[in-house]
C-alpha cells in the first residue's frame, strides 16, 4: 500500500504543477469562435455543419459561409457539407477552412431515405454521378451520360438525340418499360416524368445547371409513390453560391451542337442563377442501310431550354423560386412523322433546419405542356416517281395527335431526431394532372376524337430510422389514394359530335411498406438487406391514347389497373481509402404488369394492345465499384446480370421481358494531370435482348467505347474534344420490325469560358 500511495502522491504533485503553470484548466468558460468555410475556389459554402468532438452539432454556416458558436478551447471540430469531403480542425480563435469536392464514395446518400446516409449505412443500392463524371462524359445528352452506370437503359437503346419522346422511358433493375417509365425522375423533390405518358424529356434541363445525379435502384414507392418501382433518379441542381459566368460551346459530327450559358450571383442572403442551352443535330437515317427506302430521312432534334432560380438564405431557412421552359422539335425518320413539345414548369418552397436537427421541407409546383405529333403508315406501293420501288416507297398520313396537360402538386415532409440514435420522418404529398387530347384520324372523312381525363394521387408516409452501432434499421410505409376520374370522350365526324360509350373510371388505395437493415462489420465492411412493396398507376396515354413507333401501333386500354411490385435485395459493401465495392442480389416481381402485347403481326402498321399480364420477374446480381487507386487516376463501373421473364399468365409465359439484356457492364477511367489536362474513357458492354413481347425480334449485343479529353488554358479557358462509338460499331437499336441503328462514330470539339469573382 505505501508503494501505491507514493505513486498517487506523485501524480497529484504533477497535476498540481500543471494547474499552477496554466497548462491545464478545469471548468474553463466556453469561448466564442468564428469559422469561415469556403470551397476550393474561395466561394463561401452555405449550410455547412460544424460538429464538436463528441459529434454534437455546434452550428451551420450562413449564406456568407460563416458560423459563430461557443466551445471550450482548444476546440476540436469536424466540418461537413453536402457534396464536399469532411475536414477536421482544431480552433483556438477565428479560423477559416477550405473543403474539397467529395468523390462518389465519400458523399452521403439522400434520395434513398430522404435523410443523409453513408455508403456503409444505407441498405439501398445507390450510385452517384458527380459533376466531374457528368462534365467528363463524351455523351452530349443526359440519358447517354447516365449509361456510365450498369443496368440503365432507355425503353429502347436509342439516344434522346434521335428517339421519339414516347420511347424515352427508362429501365432499372431489369424491369424494362413500355413508353412509360417504371422509374421516377425528380429535381429537388419535384417529379419530371411527363404527366401524359410517363416518358422523360432528357433535354429539358440546362446541362450547366446540373451538379450531380443520384440513382436509387429498387422500389421506393414507400416515400415517392407511383412510378418508383424500378427506383428513383434525383437530379442535383447547382446553387448560386458565388458570382460566376460560364459559357460552353461545342460542335461536331452529324451537325451536332450544344451552346450553354450559366450566370449566377450572390449578394448577402440573396442568390440568383440563370441557365439555358440550345441543343441540336442534323441527325442520321436510323433505318439499316439494307432496309432503307425512298421514304427514309434523317431523324433529328432541335431544342432550347432555360431556367431561372432565385433564393434567400438566412440562418437555418432557405426559400426559393424556380421557373423553367423547354421547347423541342423533332423529325422522326419520314417526311410526315414529326413532333414538337412546349413545356413550362414552376416551383417554389423552402427548407428549414434548426441546430437540433429538426428539418421541414415544403414544395409547391406545377407545369403546363403542349405536345403535337403526326403518325403515318409506310407504303410499299410505287412512289416518288420510282415505279421499280418495292420497299418503304412512301407513307400514308394516319393521325394528328395534340395532347395538352396541366399539372399541380405539393409536398411537405419533416424530420425530427428523437435521440442521437433515432430519427422520425413523416410527410404528405398530392399530385394532380388534367389531360386534354385531341386526335384527328386522317382520311377521306377525318374524325376528331376529344378525350379529357383527371388523375390525382394523394398520400401520407412515415419513416423511422435507428442507428445503433453497428446496426442501422429503417422502416417506412406510405398510403396512396390514386384516382382516375372525370373521363369524357366525344367523336366529331363532319359537323356532328357523338358521345363515346362511357370509359372506365376507378380509384385505388395502395399501401407500400419497406424495411431495410444494415450491419457494419469492423469499420470498412457492411452487410445489408431490404424488402419493399411498390406500385405504378397507368398513365392517361396508356389508358386512352394510341402511340406509334416505326411500323408498330400500340392501342390503349381503358381497363388497365395499377402494377404492383414486391421485391427484396441483399448486399455486401466495403469502403476503403482506395474506394468502394458493393455486390447485391436482387429479386422483383410485378403483378399485373402493363405490357404491349402483339395482336396482329401481319397488319400495316403492326397492331399491339396494352394489357395487364399475369406476372413478370427480374432476378439477378449487380456489382458496383468506385476506385481511386492514385490521386491522378480514378476507375469506376459495374456489372449487372438480370434474368427477366414472364412468370405467370397465359400470354408470353417464359418469354424475356422486352428491352432487357441479361448481361450489362460498364468501365470508366479518368486520368488527370494539372499540366496536361484530363482524359476520360467510357466503355459499355450489353448482351442480346428482344424488342417485342413474343421474342421474335432479336437485338444483338454490342460493345461501345467513348472518350473525352480536356485541357485548361489558364483559369478561365478550357478546350475539350469528345468521341463517341470510337470503333464505329453497328449497334442495333430497335426492330419495329425494320432494324434501326445507333449513331455511327462522331467527334466533337468545344470551348469553355469561366469568369468568376
Amino acid at each position: 500500500m505505501p508503494r501505491y500511495a507514493a505513486i498517487c502522491m506523485g501524480c497529484a504533485l504533477i497535476l498540481a504543477g500543471w494547474l499552477c503553470s496554466g497548462r491545464l484548466s478545469i471548468a474553463q468558460a466556453p469561448a466564442s469562435l468564428t469559422l469561415s468555410v469556403t470551397d476550393s475556389s474561395g466561394a463561401p459554402i452555405a449550410g455547412a455543419t460544424v460538429l464538436g468532438a463528441m459529434g454534437e452539432r455546434l452550428g451551420r454556416t450562413s449564406a456568407d459561409g460563416q458560423v459563430t458558436f461557443s466551445c471550450n478551447v482548444p476546440c476540436h471540430t469536424q466540418v461537413e457539407a453536402e457534396g464536399f469531403a469532411p475536414r477536421s480542425l482544431t480552433m483556438t480563435g477565428k479560423a477559416s477552412i477550405s473543403l474539397d469536392v467529395a468523390s462518389a464514395f465519400q458523399r452521403a446518400m439522400v434520395t434513398a431515405y430522404r435523410a443523409p446516409l453513408g455508403e456503409l449505412e444505407s441498405p439501398a443500392s445507390t450510385r452517384l454521378l458527380t459533376e466531374t463524371a457528368l462534365r467528363s462524359s463524351a455523351a452530349i445528352t443526359m440519358d447517354d451520360k447516365m449509361r456510365q452506370l450498369p443496368g440503365i437503359e432507355l425503353f429502347r437503346r436509342s439516344s434522346s438525340l434521335v428517339a421519339n419522346p414516347t420511347s424515352q422511358g427508362i429501365s432499372l433493375r431489369g424491369l424494362g418499360s413500355t413508353s412509360a417509365s417504371r422509374t421516377l425522375l425528380t429535381l429537388d423533390d419535384v417529379p419530371l416524368n411527363d404527366p401524359v405518358g410517363g416518358w422523360i424529356h432528357w433535354d429539358e434541363q440546362p446541362d450547366l445547371a446540373m451538379q450531380g445525379v443520384e440513382v436509387v435502384r429498387g422500389g421506393a414507392s414507400d416515400l415517392y409513390g407511383s412510378s418508383a418501382i424500378g427506383g428513383v433518379i434525383s437530379i442535383e441542381m447547382a446553387r448560386p453560391t458565388s458570382n460566376l459566368v460560364e459559357l460552353e460551346s461545342t460542335y461536331g459530327g452529324e451537325g451536332t451542337y450544344l451552346e450553354s450559358l450559366r450566370a449566377q450571383t450572390r449578394r448577402g442572403p440573396w442568390g440568383a442563377m440563370l441557365a439555358g442551352s440550345a441543343l441540336g443535330t442534323d441527325g442520321y437515317i436510323q433505318e439499316a442501310p439494307w432496309q432503307r427506302g425512298p421514304v427514309d430521312i434523317a431523324s433529328n432534334v432541335h431544342a432550347q431550354n432555360g431556367l431561372f432560380l432565385a433564393e434567400h438564405v438566412q440562418g437555418p431557412l432557405r426559400v426559393f423560386t424556380r421557373v423553367s421552359g423547354f421547347n423541342e422539335a423533332r423529325a422522326n425518320g419520314t417526311p410526315f412523322q414529326k413532333n414538337s413539345t412546349r413545356l413550362w414548369r414552376y416551383a417554389t418552397g423552402g427548407d428549414w433546419q434548426n441546430p437540433g436537427g429538426t428539418a421541414v421541407n415544403l414544395r409547391l409546383y406545377g407545369s403546363s405542356e403542349h405536345y403535337r405529333q403526326t403518325f403515318s403508315s409506310i407504303s410499299n406501293l410505287p412512289d416518288f416517281g420510282n415505279p421499280s420501288c418495292s420497299f418503304r416507297c412512301g407513307e400514308i398520313p394516319k393521325k394528328l395527335a395534340q395532347p395538352a396537360d396541366n399539372e399541380l402538386g405539393g409536398a411537405l415532409h419533416a424530420s425530427q431526431p428523437l435521440s442521437p440514435h433515432f430519427l422520425l420522418l413523416s410527410g404528405a404529398d398530392s399530385h394532380d394532372v388534367r389531360v386534354w387530347d385531341h386526335e384527328t384520324a386522317l382520311g377521306m372523312s377525318p374524325i376528331l376524337t376529344a378525350t379529357s381525363v383527371h388523375q390525382r394521387d394523394s398520400a401520407a408516409y412515415i419513416e423511422a430510422m435507428a442507428t445503433l452501432d453497428p446496426w442501422t434499421i429503417i422502416a417506412s410505409a406510405r398510403m396512396d389514394w390514386f384516382q382516375n376520374y372525370d373521363v369524357r370522350q366525344n367523336l366529331l365526324s363532319g359537323s356532328t359530335w357523338t358521345p363515346a360509350p362511357p370509359l372506365p373510371q376507378f380509384d385505388q388505395r395502395v399501401f407500400d411498406p419497406r424495411l431495410g437493415i444494415t450491419h457494419k462489420v469492423a469499420s470498412h465492411w457492411a452487410l445489408s438487406a431490404s424488402g419493399f412493396r411498390a406500385f405504378r398507376a397507368p398513365t392517361p396515354s396508356e389508358l386512352y391514347r394510341a402511340t406509334q413507333v416505326g411500323s408498330e401501333l400500340t392501342k390503349p386500354n381503358g381497363a388497365l389497373r395499377s402494377e404492383r411490385a414486391t421485391g427484396w435485395e441483399t448486399g455486401v459493401t466495403t469502403q476503403q481509402n482506395w474506394g468502394m465495392i458493393r455486390a447485391s442480389y436482387f429479386l422483383t416481381q410485378i403483378n399485373r404488369p402493363i405490357s404491349a402485347v402483339t395482336i396482329n403481326p401481319n397488319s400495316s402498321p403492326i397492331l399491339l394492345q396494352r394489357e395487364n399480364l399475369g406476372q413478370i420477374e427480374s432476378r439477378g446480381v449487380s456489382v458496383d465499384f468506385d476506385l481511386a487507386s492514385r490521386y491522378w487516376l480514378s476507375v469506376n463501373g459495374g456489372y449487372q446480370y438480370a434474368n427477366a421473364t414472364v412468370t405467370r399468365g397465359t400470354q408470353d409465359l417464359g418469354k424475356w421481358i422486352p428491352e432487357v439484356a441479361r448481361n450489362m457492364a460498364t468501365l470508366n477511367l479518368r486520368a488527370s494531370r494539372s499540366r496536361l489536362g484530363s482524359l476520360s474513357l467510357q466503355s459499355r458492354l450489353s448482351g442480346r435482348q428482344f424488342d417485342d413481347d413474343a421474342n421474335a425480334y432479336l437485338l444483338h449485343g454490342y460493345f461501345r467505347l467513348d472518350a473525352y479529353a480536356e485541357h485548361e488554358m489558364g483559369k478561365q479557358y478550357m478546350v475539350f474534344a469528345a468521341g463517341e462509338n470510337l470503333f464505329n460499331r453497328t449497334i442495333e437499336v430497335a426492330k419495329t420490325p425494320t432494324t434501326t441503328l445507333d449513331m455511327p462514330r462522331v467527334a466533337r470539339f468545344g470551348l469553355t469560358i469561366k469568369l468568376s469573382r
